[in-house]
């Protein structure tokens, strides 16, 4: 899931300034599964904008929506019946979904709510690690369902550094495993050893960011 976490209230209250009618809107997918955006959080940051602006002297009017998802263009849609009576929208999704609200109310001002930080699996209530990068260049299957990208600090494509602890721990931090050590262990215990010794070739970036903004077309799913 796409993971984000609340902007400081202060750093919300800062942007606000100038703004008489707010709408604040939430994600109820991933952003509300992470307890950053979704619905209930939507009605807990709407009175505290409230209360802080108003310590300072400065009252305006917060209106708050909660849509499916706010990276289709049919649930953005959603919003245009009250985007006319408001000056800006904070929204609690994505950088996606933020982006897509941005584009389609193009003469209001839109505001990030959330800073988003990771594509994660849920270890624990509370906690989320990383396990994606979205390189587009899926090796998981050579890796034994290890990402390295994501998962080892160098991203490295062909075993472990020199860093690496006897105990398995990462140089960067003892208290992240070296997935390089992990990905051994599980093809150790698959008798699959050998297929660590097969050097990979250089991994494909084109799908990272330096090419320009990364674009997917399915031919397939066109109309």
């Amino acid at each position: 899931m796409i993971i984000a976490e609340w902007k400081p209230l202060p750093e919300l209250v800062e942007i606000l300034k100038g703004h008489t009618n707010v709408l604040v809107v939430g994600c109820a997918t991933c952003v509300a599964e992470c307890a950053a955006g979704g619905e209930r959080e939507v009605e807990t940051l709407a009175p505290l904008l409230q209360m802080a602006l108003k310590q300072e002297g400065r009252t305006i009017n917060v209106r708050t929506s909660t849509l499916e998802r706010q990276c289709e263009w049919e649930f953005v849609e959603e919003l245009a019946k009250v985007a006319p009576q408001v000056d800006a929208i904070v929204s609690l999704a994505c950088g996606i979904g933020i982006q897509a609200v941005a584009e389609r109310f193009p003469e209001l001002a839109v505001y990030p709510g959330v800073n988003t930080t990771a594509l994660a699996i849920r270890q624990e209530p509370g906690t989320w690690l990383a396990r994606c990068a979205a390189c587009g260049d899926c090796v998981l299957g050579e890796t034994f369902g290890f990402c390295p990208v994501a998962r080892c600090a160098k991203s490295l494509s062909n075993g472990p550094c020199g860093g690496t602890r006897k105990n398995g721990k990462c140089e960067i931090d003892e208290n992240i495993d070296c997935v390089w050590y992990q990905i051994y262990e599980r093809a150790k215990a698959r008798g699959k050893v050998e297929q660590l010794l097969k050097v990979r070739k250089p991994k494909n970036w084109s799908n990272s960011g330096h090419g320009g903004p990364k674009r997917v077309v399915r031919e397939d799913l066109r109309p």
